[in-house]
């Protein structure tokens, strides 16, 4: 019997911690890649980590609030030895004006092994938006543009011109209705109404899509197995750059060479870039 690699996964029980549906995209991608079998512990509480709707707080980061519901959900599951479990984070992209980006992590971690790996996706289209309105043709006209109600849309309260949702807030938004009852009563309690698209999994069909996207990185992140230790989760951990331009031979901010590292054995791998001189238009000197 040929014997099994380390850090192999097949046959292990896994939680997938969610409550939003995410195991539609992540258990398929998971399950027939690393061959596990994944599991969903019912009930369970996520929003108590942090919600998009501001009423609970995110603490620490996007990573950090991952690892906290994968480590709930394997309490939750005593009987399972791997974890599982995504975040999301949403906002304005840092150097492009105008334009939104969202970032989907999926966290998996073997107890049996302490393997950690996170695969990553990130989305330069997300339906993300928000609006604040006065009026219900307004909230109808957003609601339209985002894809209402296959895309859902929260309702939150404003004071200050800003989304306080103590004031108000309603989330189980499914068809024009409602969605007119509530920005009403939003009006009603303070002059005006944010309307957001509503980022949770199961209400957002671009950011399930992109989650499938995560959990499908991880898979290709698994695969890549140290040469030296079989640890998988090789991955490039710095990239360098200053690739000399092929005129005056000064160092460009063109990439020079990636640096894949092992978390495990510490083995590093240099990978040159295709090319061993960069374009006189990457040159800070040739093309000032």
């Amino acid at each position: 019997m040929k014997a099994a690699r380390p850090f192999d996964l097949a046959g292990k029980r896994a939680v997938l911690a969610t409550m939003h549906g995410k195991e539609e995209v992540i258990g398929p991608v998971l399950e027939a890649g690393l061959g596990l079998s994944i599991e969903v512990p019912r009930p369970f509480d996520t929003d108590r980590f942090g919600t998009f709707s501001r009423e609970v707080e995110r603490k620490g980061s996007q990573l950090d609030a991952a690892r906290a519901k994968l480590a709930a959900g394997l309490e939750a599951s005593p009987e399972a030895s791997v974890g599982i479990a995504s975040e999301g984070s949403f906002g304005p992209h840092p150097n492009i004006p105008l334009l939104a980006v969202g970032k989907e992590i999926v966290v998996l971690h073997d107890l049996d092994t302490k393997l950690e790996i996170v695969g990553c996706h990130i989305d330069l289209s997300p339906n993300y938006d928000h609006m604040v309105v006065e009026d219900i043709p307004s909230a109808l006209s957003f609601a339209k543009r985002v894809g209402f109600p296959a895309q859902g849309v929260v309702v939150i309260g404003i004071a200050g011109g800003v989304p306080i949702p103590s004031r108000y807030l309603t989330k189980r938004i499914d068809n024009e209705e409602h969605l007119v009852d509530s920005v009403g009563e939003a009006l009603k309690a303070c002059g005006a109404a944010h309307l957001e698209t509503d980022m949770r999994a199961h209400r957002n069909p671009t950011r399930m899509l992109s989650i499938k996207r995560a959990a499908e990185d991880l898979l290709n992140r698994y695969r890549r197995r140290c040469p030296a230790c079989s640890r998988p989760g090789l991955a490039v951990g710095r990239r360098v750059f200053g690739l000399p331009c092929a005129w005056c031979g000064e160092p460009t901010l063109a990439l020079k060479a990636e640096i894949e590292t092992c978390a495990g054995c510490g083995l590093s791998l240099e990978h040159p870039a295709p090319s061993s001189t960069a374009e006189p238009g990457e040159c800070p000197q040739c093309n000032p």
